[in-house]
């Protein structure tokens, strides 16, 4: 798939712009690369199965502090 613009990669993923910005400033994921005017450009489907491996991973550590 084709690097797409952080607007481009949220309305895909049904997040927020600000969400995908937060969650590359927090390093919960990664930008594929940034341009030369420092924007961030995203491979969805990379992105996408990173925030299932992350989410998947929470909730196992939630259950396992139960």
């Amino acid at each position: 798939m084709p690097y797409v613009s952080t607007g481009e990669a949220a309305r895909a993923l049904g997040v927020s712009m600000r969400s995908l910005q937060q969650w590359a400033k927090d390093g919960l994921i990664e930008p594929d690369f940034r341009t030369v005017g420092g924007h961030m450009r995203w491979d969805v489907e990379r992105v996408r199965a990173e925030l299932r491996a992350n989410l998947r991973a929470m909730r196992d550590a939630a259950e396992a502090d139960e």
